[in-house]
This record gives structure tokens, C-alpha cells and sequence, in this order.
């Protein structure tokens, strides 16, 4: 058994045997596995892939009023084998919660990445808008701060120590609005700064929405390397649209290079919900480059949340 493999089976062990006293700690977890066929310009292909599937804790321990421990450990579990490490590291830190927010050290999503909130219609799937765009980092060597909640607006911060950046010191930054689920508010804003985080400099604004039944959502991003080699101007749209226990999805994201090398995502989709923890689903996705060869997938899916 690798290393990996022993941590993680230690580390569930041992929240079964903790005092229930010690901390509220709950298991979690994904597996979300898809049968798809897809064109990378060379050639038709299908294959069995594993969508950033899962498998954690997380919970909180309270040490007086007000204040509380919080932690996660996060594992991605490769389901369809084909990886000779087949459990990687997710999010993964512990810090203080109370009335002055959040503070978090150790492995977890940058500021800028959070910032996405939930527009991304086809998340760990092909289309995913990483492919596309830069600044969906998870960070090693962080200190993360998020401020309480005024009047539905929120800040955060994102610190990279010089360790992991492997240069100067990165900074991930920004401004929420409302709730990314949309359960407490019909709208969730943000704008977010990446400064020297791998190697980039990027802005990105999100909105998303409930209109008429829809939910909306657009982003902007402008994104340049630290030497100024390369700079990308881009946009996402997404919609969604549930009827009973189906959703339809579709979604578009434009990526511009320096004016002279574009590059398109455009994807439909429909997820049909068996129970509360499991959906079927249906995609497919289409990517039009101009250097480089298009790429197409379509593919039918299960995943099952714990």
C-alpha cells in the first residue's frame, strides 16, 4: 500500500474512534464517473474517466463561545484506475472560526477560484472552464481570511507563501455578493485579483442569477503572465433549467490570445435526479481552436454524493 493510500485509511479510521465530544466530524464524499466518446484531433476514442471524484473530513470543534476549530482533509480517488497514483491531495488546511471569520493555513482553493461560485455548468467534466482559462489553483504554503457576512457583502484573502510559488510571494483576493448556492439570495456577485500566482496576473468578475426560472451567469476574465508574454481576454455564459427532476445545461466560453488565437468551448448537457444524492447525466462538448486541432466529447455519467 502507498503512502497516500496508508494516511488516508488512517485518517478514516480514526474519525470513526474519535470522542464524540472531540469534534463534530463528518465523511464525505463524490464518486462521479462518466462513459464517454472523445476526439482530440487525433481520432475517435471512448474511455471510462473518473470526474474528480472524492473522498474527505471535515467538521469544526468549539473551544468557548464563539470560537471554533475548523479543518478538512481531502482526497481525489481516481475510480477508473487508470492512474499508478490514484489518490491525490484536495483541499486540505485547519483554522479559527468566529466573529472576526475565517482564518485557514494550509492546502486550499485560491480566492480568485472560489470566486467562480457555482456558474460553471460542467464542472470536472471536459468542459470544465480550467481548460480554457487560467487561475483555477489550489495552493499549497496558504493563509486564507474571509470576513463575516455585512449587509450580504464579504471579503477574502488568499496569501501563497514564497515556498510554494517558487518566486515572490502571491496574493489571491476579493469581493463576494450573496450566496454562490442561491438558496439565500437570488443573486451571487464577486471580483477577484490574482497577483504572481503561478506565474499569472488575473482579473475576473462573476455574476450569476434566477430570472423567470433560468439561472444565469456571465464572467469576464483578463489574464497576462508575470513577464508579459502572453495576455488572454475571455467570457463564460452558462444557463440551467430544471423541470421536475431534469435539468437542462448549456454553456459557452470564449478565450482570446493576444488577438490572434482564439479559443471556444460550447456545451449542452442534461442531469436527471434519482434522489437527492444521485444524478444521472448527459453532456456534450465541443472545442473550437485555431492553433491547435478541435477536440469533441460526448459522454452519459452517474454521480453519487455522500
Amino acid at each position: 500500500m502507498k503512502l497516500s493510500n496508508r494516511v488516508l485509511t488512517l485518517a478514516i479510521c480514526s474519525a470513526f474512534t474519535l470522542p464524540a465530544v472531540a469534534a463534530n466530524v463528518d465523511i464525505y464524499g463524490k464518486a462521479n464517473l462518466s462513459l464517454q466518446s472523445s476526439d482530440e484531433g487525433d481520432g475517435q476514442f471512448t474511455e471510462i474517466k473518473s470526474n474528480a471524484s472524492r473522498i474527505g473530513l471535515k467538521g469544526t470543534h468549539a473551544l468557548s463561545d464563539g470560537l471554533s476549530v475548523v479543518y478538512k482533509a481531502e482526497f481525489q480517488v481516481d475510480m477508473d484506475g487508470d492512474s499508478d497514483d490514484n489518490i491525490t491531495d484536495r483541499n486540505q488546511y485547519v483554522g479559527l472560526k468566529g466573529n472576526f471569520g475565517e482564518v485557514l493555513l494550509g492546502k486550499n482553493d485560491t480566492i480568485l477560484k472560489q470566486s467562480q461560485g457555482k456558474i460553471d455548468q460542467f464542472n470536472d467534466l471536459n468542459a470544465d472552464i480550467k481548460n480554457l482559462f487560467k487561475g483555477e489553483n489550489r495552493m499549497s504554503d496558504t493563509l486564507t481570511y474571509k470576513s463575516p457576512k455585512v449587509n450580504g457583502f464579504q471579503f477574502a484573502a488568499t496569501y501563497i507563501a514564497e515556498d510554494e510559488a517558487d518566486a515572490e510571494d502571491g496574493y489571491s483576493v476579493g469581493l463576494f455578493y450573496g450566496d454562490k448556492g442561491l438558496k439565500k439570495s437570488k443573486v451571487f456577485a464577486s471580483i477577484a485579483v490574482d497577483t504572481d500566482v503561478k506565474g499569472y496576473d488575473i482579473t475576473r468578475a462573476t455574476v450569476q442569477g434566477k430570472v423567470a426560472g433560468f439561472v444565469l451567469g456571465a464572467m469576464y476574465q483578463n489574464q497576462e503572465s508575470d513577464d508579459g508574454s502572453a495576455e488572454m481576454d475571455g467570457f463564460v455564459l452558462s444557463a440551467k433549467y430544471a423541470l421536475d427532476k431534469v435539468v437542462l445545461k448549456a454553456q459557452y466560453q470564449d478565450a482570446d490570445h493576444d488577438g490572434n488565437d482564439d479559443k471556444t468551448a460550447a456545451s449542452v448537457g442534461l442531469d436527471y435526479r434519482l434522489a437527492k444524492s444521485t444524478k444521472l447525466y448527459a453532456f456534450y462538448s465541443a472545442f473550437d481552436i485555431d492553433k491547435g486541432e478541435d477536440e469533441d466529447y460526448l459522454g452519459v455519467g452517474i454521480e453519487y454524493k455522500f
